[in-house]
């Protein structure tokens, strides 16, 4: 079996309902590093309880576009971001926003797991302390225990929560991250390519607790895997030099793409 052919084996076990409603709806978003364009015009609906890819060559824009999801691209001061982003229906980048809601509503995981140096508890509890969102330690401990079991580290360090979160494996490391993404309680959550640094067995073991977050968040993903993006996603977006070229079903973006760079960069012509 060739290598495109095994991915829309992948694919065609993940259908997409096609009347999800749209959780995050984007708009002629255009980015620019100083004078350097990144993103042109890209139209894109990231639609709720399911897992977009974003799949491309490595700048081709798909990381750029995740990082406009919740206004990382603020943090970079020669980045501008025009163009339409809205959460519900909100425009996230209104001048009345606050930030750090956002943040909190749109969780971020990054390619490299990036714990705090503090214990694996604290890691967890740091979100919901700076939020609020307990009003007291058993509260707080609730939140730590409920986050670290949907992100199927629990039975792993229930005995160990007061030793630091970089003394885990990488694999384990992520999955704290997606726990301390968890505990505020996010509305989505962003992954860039959260496996990349990651073992096979952690990959895989990533990858079935992204199957199991979708019942509870919106997820978007970046990936340079497209067998991963075959496994995990519902929906697929290609970007290439910072257009969008195509986005639709998973099945239908790896079984029969509509434009032929699609097609050459699934089947390994570029990339």
């Amino acid at each position: 079996m060739s290598v495109a052919e095994d991915i829309a084996q992948h694919a065609r076990g993940q259908a997409s309902p096609a009347d999800a409603q749209v959780k995050m709806e984007t708009r002629n978003v255009n980015v620019f590093y100083g004078e350097k364009q990144a993103l042109f015009d890209v139209n894109l609906d990231i639609r709720q309880n399911q897992v977009t890819a974003l799949i491309g060559p490595s700048g081709c824009g798909k990381s750029t576009y995740l990082r406009c999801l919740n206004r990382m691209n603020d943090v970079v001061d020669i980045a501008r971001v025009s163009g339409s982003i809205k959460l519900d229906g909100d425009d996230i980048y209104d001048p009345n926003v606050d930030v750090v809601e956002i943040r909190a509503r749109i969780g971020m995981v990054f390619q490299k797991p990036n714990p705090f140096p503090k214990s694996i508890y604290d890691n967890i509890a740091y979100g919901p302390r700076i939020h609020g969102i307990a009003n007291n330690k058993k509260e707080m401990d609730e939140i730590v225990e409920t986050s670290l079991q949907r992100a199927g580290l629990w039975d792993e360090v229930k005995d160990r929560l007061g030793e630091p979160g970089t003394g885990l494996s990488g694999g384990q490391q992520q999955r704290l991250c997606i726990a301390r993404a968890i505990a505020v309680s996010p509305e989505v959550i962003l992954m860039d390519e959260p496996c990349s640094a990651l073992d096979p067995i952690a990959t895989a073991r990533i990858e079935e607790l992204i199957d199991e977050l979708k019942e509870n968040y919106t997820i978007a993903i970046v990936t340079h895997s497209m067998q991963q993006a075959a496994r995990v996603s519902q929906r697929t977006a290609f970007f290439h030099l910072g257009i969008l070229v195509e986005e639709g079903d998973t099945e239908q973006i790896f079984t029969n793409p509509t434009d032929e760079r699609t097609q050459d960069y699934i089947t390994g012509r570029f990339g």
